[in-house]
């Protein structure tokens, strides 16, 4: 009986082992990915408050610490790294690194250009460097902004291929740094970048009722952060749940202050 109870045992130890993760853990080694619905804060200005309860923060990756990363994990929030990827921003650090060469018209905010995004010969080191900032500060994930630059006034003459090559840049640098990338804007392009990135993050999809362009990601078990600036919860947070976005008003400066679905 007792060589009976320890061959049971053994199977159970082995049995143990060889199990794959629980449902609400992720592969060892394997990305970050958020669900629809999940809930956020999204702050890029002012001290940040970390008594939001929610269990996903985007801030800015230059203005934060490793320390402040690792504080909002041991909080058991994923935390998300800000980046501008398609427009030069005079006040960072590493402005100095960007040749002339690739800065364009103004994006209309101060001291920020668009970026010659056909120039990945120039701009794909600068932005692995900052991606690995992103990482080596413990970042879940990174925020890449401004990847919708063929739609504007940039001073090139981009097309669309040149877009869809730059963002599926963007996500290859993220991935291979094991950290999960989110599409900004874009949504012309959802159908194509749907499988390149773990998540999306929008401004403004209702008040130019385009929501519905989002739903690719939702389909694909993949969040979708959602913020409107100017119309209130009540013309968006219902269409918001039927569509199983992430949504929040917010101002424009993106500081402490924010109201939910």
């Amino acid at each position: 009986m007792r060589r009976v109870l320890s061959l049971v045992a053994l199977l159970s130890l082995l049995a143990g082992c060889t199990a794959g993760p629980a449902e609400d853990e992720e592969p060892s080694g394997h990305r970050w990915q958020p669900r629809p619905g999940t809930a956020w804060q999204w702050q890029l200005s002012g001290r940040l408050d970390t008594s939001v309860d929610v269990p996903v923060y985007d801030i800015d990756g230059f203005d934060h610490s490793k320390a402040t990363v690792a504080g909002l994990h041991g909080q058991d929030r994923k935390v998300i790294c800000y980046l501008s990827t398609g427009a030069w921003e005079d006040w960072r650090p590493d402005a100095g690194k960007f040749p002339r060469a690739v800065l364009g018209k103004g994006n209309g905010w101060e001291g920020e250009r668009w970026l010659d995004i056909r120039r990945t010969d120039v701009l794909e080191p600068l932005l692995a460097a900052r991606i690995d900032m992103c990482r080596d500060k413990g970042f879940d994930a990174v925020e890449p902004d401004n990847m919708d630059g063929y739609r504007n006034s940039t001073g090139f003459p981009l097309k669309a291929a040149d877009q869809l090559r730059y963002n599926r840049l963007v996500a290859r640098l993220a991935h291979e740094r094991g950290l999960a990338v989110g599409l900004k804007n874009d949504l012309d392009q959802i159908p194509e970048l749907v499988d390149d990135f773990d998540f999306a993050v929008n401004e403004q999809c209702a008040q130019y009722e385009e929501c519905t362009a989002l739903s690719p990601f939702v389909e694909a078990g993949k969040a979708v952060f959602h913020v409107e600036y100017e119309v209130p919860t009540r013309s968006f947070c219902g269409q918001s749940r039927r569509l199983k976005l992430s949504s929040m008003l917010k101002k424009y400066d993106l500081g402490v202050w924010r109201r939910a679905c």
